[in-house]
């Protein structure tokens, strides 16, 4: 597939593929990965959609954020970038923290909104979770990436595919470790506290939705997927059995075959 590439006036890295004459569709990643995320699925996304993605601010090649990190910074980095590219509106697919991301844009700017997919995306957190969260947050700002990357991994993928697939495994971990740690510690506070600005939006989202997440998501669980999409009327739920974190890498067809299914319909 033939890419077009760039980089936006404000530092964001971004490449474009599929064919014209469609609604776009943005590829949002998740906490220190890149755009590289959605590599496998690409061929079936940009087979028949127009499909952006990029890279987060302070990740990949993107630029490092202009100002102290918040969800309505990255929001507003996807929303410049759609200006940029005189996008009116699109159909935005987040992953994790990029799902949190799109709810945001969702919120401030929702005509430029066509649908949402929510993907392995935190929503309201217990006292102890909330605690676990932050104090992760608090060790990435004390050590980096590296201080959590084992636990982060194990909390991600399932063991067999940590044993048998250690291409992809290894491929996450060296993009993690790449971050800076300013950068990465300060987007995983976002990760940690954005999830309060979404939850029970005033007005209400009324975007079509479609929200999945894994069956073992300790961080993203089914109970979260459920009351993001409890909040949202009509909107699609899919729990997809056995997985962790990272499915949407484990059984990439999985993800992408349901997205691109209620893109038809949405």
């Amino acid at each position: 597939m033939d890419a077009t590439t760039g980089t936006t006036d404000a530092g964001t890295h971004w490449s474009r593929t599929g064919p014209n004459g469609t609604t776009p569709v943005v590829l949002i990643h998740g906490l220190g990965l890149s755009m590289g995320t959605w590599d496998q699925h690409m061929p079936a996304l940009a087979a028949s959609h127009d499909v952006l993605r990029y890279d987060l601010l302070g990740h990949g090649a993107s630029g490092p954020p202009p100002s102290e990190l918040s969800l309505t910074t990255f929001s507003e980095q996807l929303v410049d970038l759609l200006a940029e590219l005189a996008i009116e509106q699109a159909h935005l697919v987040g992953f994790s923290l990029g799902g949190m991301i799109n709810r945001r844009v969702a919120i401030d700017h929702p005509e430029r909104v066509a649908s949402l997919s929510i993907l392995n995306s935190p929503h309201a957190r217990g006292l102890e979770a909330q605690r676990l969260v932050e104090q992760r947050a608090i060790d990435s700002a004390a050590g980096g990436p590296a201080a959590t990357i084992d636990a982060t991994l194990e909390r991600w993928f399932t063991p067999d595919f940590r044993r048998e697939h250690t291409a992809v495994v290894d491929w996450v971990r060296d993009v993690v470790l790449a971050n800076d740690l300013h950068h990465y510690a300060a987007a995983r506070w976002v990760l940690a506290n954005g999830v309060t600005e979404l939850i029970e939006p005033d007005p209400a989202l009324t975007h079509p939705t479609l929200v999945m997440t894994c069956e073992n998501d300790s961080g993203s669980t089914p109970a979260m997927s459920e009351t993001i999409s409890a909040e949202i009327a009509d909107s699609r739920l899919d729990i997809v059995a056995d997985l962790q974190h990272l499915g949407l890498l484990e059984d990439p067809d999985r993800f992408t075959g349901t997205i691109i299914d209620f893109l038809a319909t949405a």
